[in-house]
């Protein structure tokens, strides 16, 4: 199987080492991006063919991987259009529509997807949409290159894509607001900036890793460890009294739109 991506980001570049690291040895995969040193540094660290200008690197490709900014999608399909051949198209540009795609590129081969970043450390999970022109085996090619990263998950309804978005793409950086806030108020408290980091981030892997592992549900798990009239009961006040789970939800609400504004924006 022969993938292209176009762009050689983190994010392709968490795709492609994912792929190294488990059956995609033997998969040959090339990289188009215009950095040439970015370009040399992939090749170095993955074994792959890097080029800074796209000349005849799709040519015979399974898939082509859009790794670029949203703003760029459409230029690069236009770029890819005559030399696409039968190849799937997977996008992982935040925002753009698949028909958006499917209509730059001329093929309704397109898969849209929405990946996040602990994909880095292949922690991720990525949402999938794929458009009425995919085949089941295309299907299954364009999973096993996302689980490279982490979970994917094939979504119906490309809408949901928004929510998606919302929820674990832009996910990771409600995380860290919260540990950075926690991190500050332990230094307050007279940890050194090590433990202060050490204590938060420990505390967020492991209670994370509890609900993952655990069959309960999550309000039953804050349950157990809050004590009537104890420590964690005054904390979870505090954080009632200053609606701070009502303001993450209207957080999250504030992405889903920006989400569907870029939509549109790129639907026309």
């Amino acid at each position: 199987m022969k993938l292209v991506f176009i762009g050689g980001g983190n994010m392709a570049a968490a795709i492609i080492g994912g792929l190294r690291r488990g059956s995609g040895s033997a998969d040959e995969i090339v990289v188009v991006d215009h950095d040439a040193a970015r370009c040399a540094l992939l090749a170095r660290d993955y074994a792959v063919s890097a080029f800074a200008s796209l000349g005849n690197a799709a040519d015979g490709a399974t898939i082509v991987v859009l790794a670029v900014k949203p703003g760029d999608v459409a230029a690069v399909c236009a770029m890819l259009r005559p030399v696409l051949g039968g190849a799937l198209v997977v996008s992982i540009a935040a925002g753009i529509p698949s028909s958006a795609i499917a209509n730059w590129c001329g093929t309704d081969a397109v898969v849209r997807s929405m990946p996040n970043t602990p994909a880095l450390i292949g922690q991720g999970i990525t949402g999938m949409f794929a458009r009425a022109g995919v085949t089941p085996a295309q299907r299954t090619a364009a999973a096993r290159t996302l689980q490279a990263i982490g979970d994917a998950v094939w979504l119906d309804d490309e809408a949901m894509l928004d929510a998606v978005t919302a929820i674990s793409g832009s996910g990771p950086a409600y995380v860290f607001y919260f540990i950075e806030a926690l991190q500050a108020a332990a230094q307050q408290m007279g940890m050194d900036p090590a433990q202060a980091r050490h204590f938060t981030v420990q505390t967020f892997v492991g209670a994370a890793q509890l609900a993952a592992q655990s069959a309960d549900d999550v309000a039953l798990l804050r349950e157990r460890v809050t004590s009537k009239g104890g420590t964690t009961a005054a904390a979870l006040a505090q954080l009632q009294a200053q609606a701070v789970g009502p303001a993450i939800a209207a957080a999250a609400f504030a992405a889903l739109e920006r989400s569907r504004e870029m939509a549109r924006t790129y639907a026309g």
